[in-house]
């Protein structure tokens, strides 16, 4: 055999080598509403990714930035507030909300946080018709949609509101539930979620103390409920959380480790 034959098939069945991309570890933007907040278990699985946190409180005077080009992505959490308050830095927020959707970059909003991008997004944002609140463990229904996004939805999740928003004209529907029909939805690379992924065991402990008035609101579960609904749910919904990070983060593929799965937890 001559040595051109020897090219050809060494070329044609030699491997061909795609080097990995390597992954964004710009900081995300964190946007929490009181002093003692924290990121909980996002913050915790966006740190394990190699991520660091740009975390930022627009209610004591800092400010948000004019773009995302610098940040990986942003978040914005909950809090006792309204979306419908009239306070300039819960209108800076809604407005702030701008500038990831038309840069098309990764944004999360939770409870609060989704409430804003829907009225970003031109969507109602209200109470329930007959003062219910969902605050405890509560059932979840993932559409197709939501089911393309991550496959293994947890049968509940846990809340903590008593407003809810419609779903907007350009969102798209992820998952349903029953007093507050719109659980999650997304607009593009933005995701709004009812729903609360990032309390740790010891918010839920907090938030219950703390907050143990509201739980005495119409629809709320009673305290013990959230620890033993806990116990059976958690796991699914942390599950589901490292998935839909990874999502999130596109186009660079993100992927939490099992290993990683307890530190992320808590």
């Amino acid at each position: 055999m001559g040595s051109a034959e020897l090219l050809r098939l060494s070329t044609a069945v030699a491997p061909v080598s795609i080097a990995p991309r390597a992954p964004d570890l710009r900081p995300v933007l964190i946007v929490l509403h009181q002093e003692m907040s924290t990121p909980g278990r996002v913050g915790n699985a966006l740190r394990l990714l190699g991520h660091p946190l740009d975390i930022r409180r627009p209610r004591f005077g800092d400010p948000l930035p004019a773009t995302l080009q610098q940040h990986a992505g942003a978040v914005i959490f909950g809090g006792p507030m309204s979306a419908n308050d009239p306070d300039d830095y819960v209108r800076r927020e809604i407005d702030w909300i701008a500038v990831p959707l038309k840069e098309n970059r990764p944004f999360l909003g939770i409870c609060l946080g989704a409430q804003m991008l829907a009225a970003q997004l031109g969507a109602r944002v209200a109470p329930h018709a007959e003062g219910r609140a969902q605050i405890g463990y509560y059932p979840i229904r993932p559409t197709a949609a939501g089911r393309a996004i991550c496959a293994n939805w947890p049968e509940q999740v846990y809340h903590w509101h008593r407003e809810g928003f419609d779903l907007p004209a350009d969102g798209e529907l992820l998952a349903e539930g029953s007093d507050f029909p719109v659980e999650a939805f997304r607009a593009g690379h933005a995701f709004g979620f009812q729903f609360h992924p990032d309390v740790t065991y010891a918010m839920m402990h907090r938030w219950t103390t703390r907050g143990h008035a509201r739980l005495e609101l119409p629809g709320a579960r009673p305290r013990h409920d959230h620890f033993s609904d806990r116990a059976v749910h958690d796991f699914a919904e942390r599950l589901w959380l490292r998935d839909f990070l990874g999502v999130w983060l596109a186009p660079t593929p993100l992927i939490l480790p099992d290993a990683g799965l307890a530190q992320a937890a808590e």
